[in-house]
């Protein structure tokens, strides 16, 4: 029998009398996995929160309130800039943590988190954004780079061999996880063995206005780095001679550098005033990676604007779309998808919006942005949340009456 849990409204009043910890893996910048702790801390408003490294000028404002407690790691010189190459010691950093006082342990993980040890009387929920994604499916991809010296292949390839252990072991210590995705639920059931509840991560769609006039470029904003295959976007918009803005920083800016043509422009970082205006002037946002989820897109469509993304991963949750080669239907549809991480492929995909552009609505695409709101995904947590601290097998009853979380039963069974 499932426990019963209070309805959604009144369960913030009873995780007051929690002991809440939320495990990040790092603030060094506010990217989607800084965003879901800022909205679990809306929840958790007295949380203490838990990190590898945090640089005090990256840490959300919102959060500033909140004990923040780094490991080791952040007395390493050089460790904000250079914190990804600290890899090693990431298991020994997390496992310094005393959480033994906690009643509950939410892990935001992406590189890692839910590594921490806590006791048989504490629940640890995962908040997955990804598996690392260096030690499993994309570990080929990463080890076999150009970039990277044969030195540091060698010791790239060992170190992660071990953390591929350690990964997994850590995986058997989380009780509950919750997916970003159906995409990443898969990856978990693939590389843990265990079942994931979804709830998307939120986005601040509320931000998204439709313009009266659009411009004739294509948009990317994106983190510069590897996976992201901004060199596809550039390629395909040298190709067809169209102009392309690049909003975002990252250790591959100088290699895209050496590839962008003449009709290709560099923007860096923008504040969110004038990056919300690129979305919205923009004729559409190409997403040439695979991503998890991709918050990227959603936040694209809350401004109306239509997305050419690469049809795998994330993005076929957040985009309704549709191949060059299937019959077309942008009436109903956000998006175009492409089959293969090519430019030849990127640029058909292009080619084949810019016959139908017209037929595009943006009413209907932000329409479609709105079912990814910060409101639903604290809505579902709350209810995630109070569902598993009831079937918690070390935890007293902690509910009273007898209303029913709706959609989550099955994910404790």
């Amino acid at each position: 029998m499932t426990p019963a849990v209070p309805p959604v409204g009144k369960m913030r009043s009873q995780f007051s009398d929690l002991r809440v910890a939320i495990v990040h893996y790092w603030f060094v910048r506010r990217r989607g996995g800084e965003r879901v702790v800022e909205e679990l801390a809306k929840i958790f408003p007295h949380a203490d929160l838990y990190t590898l490294v945090a640089d005090p000028a990256a840490v959300p404002s919102s959060l500033r309130k909140n004990a923040i407690h780094t490991s080791f790691v952040q007395c390493i010189p050089g460790s904000l800039r250079w914190h990804r190459y600290f890899l090693p010691l990431y298991p020994i950093a997390l496992e310094q943590f005393d959480l033994r006082n906690y009643d509950l342990v939410i892990s935001s993980e992406s590189g890692p988190a839910k590594g921490v040890i806590t006791s048989p009387r504490t629940c640890h929920i995962c908040y997955c954004h990804s598996p690392m994604r260096y030690l499993w499916d994309m570990y080929h991809s990463y080890r076999n780079r150009k970039v990277m010296n044969p030195l540091l292949q060698a010791v790239f390839s060992l170190s992660a061999h071990y953390l591929r252990i350690w990964d997994l072991a850590s995986a058997s210590r989380v009780d509950y996880f919750v997916a970003n995705s159906h995409h990443v639920a898969r990856r978990i059931r693939k590389y843990y063995g265990r079942e994931a509840t979804v709830i998307y991560p939120p986005v601040t769609v509320s931000s998204g206005y439709t313009s009266d006039t659009t411009e004739g470029y294509y948009l990317v904003v994106s983190q510069l780095t590897y996976y992201k295959r901004i060199d596809l976007a550039i390629e395909a918009c040298n190709h067809l001679r169209r102009p392309l803005r690049i909003v975002g920083e990252g250790e591959e800016y100088k290699r895209l550098r050496r590839l962008a043509g003449p009709t290709i422009q560099f923007l860096g970082f923008l504040p969110d005033p004038e990056l919300h205006e690129q979305y919205a002037r923009c004729r559409a946002l190409l997403f040439p990676g695979e991503e998890d989820f991709g918050i990227v897109p959603v936040e694209a469509q809350s401004f109306g604007r239509p997305v050419i993304a690469y049809g795998r991963g994330g993005a076929l949750e957040t985009t309704m779309g549709f191949f060059p080669d299937e019959p077309p239907r942008p009436e109903s549809a956000t998006g175009v998808f492409f089959r293969q991480q090519s430019e030849e492929a990127l640029a058909e995909a292009i080619l084949a919006f810019e016959r139908l552009e017209a037929r595009f609505s943006p009413e209907l695409i932000r329409s479609h942005a709105k079912r990814f709101d910060a409101h639903s995904f604290r809505e579902k947590m709350e209810a995630f949340v109070a569902q598993a601290l009831a079937n918690f097998p070390h935890s007293e009853p902690r509910w009273s009456n007898h209303a029913q979380t709706e959609g989550f039963e099955s994910s404790f069974l």
